[in-house]
Order: structure tokens, then sequence, then C-alpha cells
């Protein structure tokens, strides 16, 4: 069994390496210098994301990372959801690159579902706001 000590570390390093949609929104809104970035596919991507991200996909981060971005400015990466682990395979390639990384726990589902600002090719998308998920204010 796990001692009190153990379980503190546990949930900070935890907290080191995973963020969640209203943190990244409130830090982006705060005007923290961080990237965003969406590392699913060019079809997921055009479909919709998150308003400011950056688009790289998982399996072209080791190639494309160190011409793309700053390893001096932290990355926030996000996949579809808590379903898809797209976003783990973007952090860890990144991680291995040298980068801070974060993980969005919820990826783009929850961002969308708590209705926060999200865009496609031809401007923004409507905001929605899940009763499930957050809270709703008329």
């Amino acid at each position: 069994m796990p001692t009190p000590e153990d379980t503190v570390a546990y949930f900070r390093r935890r907290l080191q390496h995973e963020t969640d949609p209203a943190d990244v929104y409130a830090a982006q809104r705060a005007g923290y210098r961080f990237v965003i970035l969406d590392v699913r596919n060019a079809e997921a991507w055009a479909q919709g994301r998150i308003q400011g991200a950056l688009h790289l996909p998982h399996a072209d981060l080791p190639a494309r990372a160190p011409r793309e971005l700053d390893p001096a400015v932290p990355v926030v990466v996000y996949c579809w959801s808590p379903g898809c682990n797209g976003g783990v395979r973007g952090a860890l390639a990144l991680a291995s690159l040298g980068y801070d990384v974060k993980e969005m726990n919820g990826g783009f589902e929850y961002w969308a579902r708590e209705g926060l600002p999200t865009v496609d090719d031809d401007g923004p998308l409507p905001r929605t706001f899940d009763p499930l998920v957050t809270v709703v204010r008329r």
C-alpha cells in the first residue's frame, strides 16, 4: 500500500504532465506563452480544432517539430478525446525531443463540449455548452 507521501508525489507528477481544457483556456486568455498543438490527422483538423492551435500529426513530430516548434516554448498537445491516445503519443515524441510538454485531458471533445472556441477552415464554429461537463450560465 502506498504511503501518503507516495500518493502526494504521484498526483504532483501527474499535474506536471497533464492539464485540462478549462486550465488551457484560462492560460490562453491570461496571455501565457505556449503552443496548443493538435496531433490528429488532416481530416480531423479540417473538421474542427481549437482556436489558435497549430497542427502537427503525432506521426510527423520527430521530423517536423525541430523545424517548426521553438524548444523554449511549452507545448500542450491534444487529440480527439479521452478514448484516443494520440495525445500521449504526441507528448512522448515531444518529450523525447526535449520539449516541455503537457497532454490536455479530454482532448478536442471536451474542449468543444465545454463550449470553448473552435474553428474550421471557414472560421469560428458555433459554441455549445454541454451541462454534463460544464456549468451552463444563462
